[in-house]
């Protein structure tokens, strides 16, 4: 009886379909977490390679040599020393940051009537709005500069671009539109039983509550007039004094086109902050793109 107490007792060998769901569980890690790894590799690689280059000599530029002999953190330097390019930089700050306040006040109350108000032709206002959309920018283009160019005399400025944003933007219009129905009725109901108008009624309750779909536009909208170049090129292309660092890097390029080590330092630069300002607030706008039209 004490022998067999004395026994140690040999565990169970697992069965084969436990094995064979654990190396399934394995191999599926493995596979998700490579492809996320060749993605993140394939869409980071050519931004260090950029970033890598701008720190190069300019006889190792564009070499076999990937890493650089020596850190020429001076050729940023000699880019901002470049002529205009502070200008450059102080109009694209002009017109991103200008361009997208003005675009979100302009757009909010017209996405919000459409969302919330009920008034005969709604929906062929809405239609209208899809319409403008759907209309490429190269159809107006002719009589667009024409109105700007000739009658009001503002060729070589920033304004054409400018003052079309304060009367709202088909597309941020849209986007808010669609994230504003999914706020429930009830709560602008409430505030107006409460003695809200709509004026008060927009802004205490329905823009707290849309701020992740106002922070996806406002990045849209950021992001598209950052790297805007055709309307620059447009009604800027003049007037040196009003590029915008999208047009003004065509013409860097072209002065420094065997210069690739100062070419990749301005495109980081100009990359930079667009990159920053994702990666802070890259929260709000994935929420408000997932929730844009989701009802509940």
């Amino acid at each position: 009886m004490t022998q067999l107490l004395d026994t140690p007792v040999r565990p169970l060998a697992p069965a084969p379909e436990a094995t064979a769901a654990r190396r399934r569980t394995a191999l599926h890690w493995i596979a998700v977490h490579s492809l996320g790894v060749a993605a993140a590799l394939f869409f980071t690689l050519p931004f260090v390679f950029v970033f890598l280059t701008s720190l190069m000599s300019d006889s190792q530029a564009l070499s076999r040599d990937l890493i650089p002999h020596t850190w020429e953190w001076g050729n940023y330097r000699k880019v901002f020393d470049t002529p205009g390019f502070l200008t450059w930089w102080r109009n694209t700050l002009l017109y991103a940051g200008l361009g997208t306040v003005l675009t979100v006040v302009s757009s909010v109350p017209v996405a919000y009537a459409l969302a919330k108000f009920r008034f005969r032709g709604r929906n062929l206002a809405l239609m209208l709005v899809i319409s403008m959309m759907m209309l490429p920018p190269q159809v107006v283009v002719i009589p667009m500069y024409l109105f700007w160019a000739k009658q009001l005399d503002l060729s070589g400025t920033l304004w054409p671009l400018l003052v079309p944003m304060a009367l709202g933007d088909a597309f941020s219009i849209f986007l808010l539109r669609q994230f504003l129905t999914t706020i429930p009725d009830e709560y602008v109901d409430a505030a107006k039983v409460d003695g809200c108008g709509d004026v008060r009624t927009l802004l205490k309750v329905v823009l707290p509550m849309a701020k992740p779909g106002i922070a996806a536009v406002a990045l849209f909208q950021f992001f598209y007039a950052w790297n805007d170049y055709f309307g620059p090129q447009i009604y800027a292309s003049e007037n040196p004094g009003a590029w915008t660092l999208s047009y003004g890097l065509e013409s860097f390029k072209g002065a420094h086109h065997t210069d690739w080590n100062l070419t990749m330092a301005a495109t980081v630069l100009v990359m930079a902050p667009v990159i920053l300002v994702f990666f802070f607030a890259q929260k709000a706008f994935v929420e408000g793109v997932t929730l844009t039209g989701v009802k509940g």
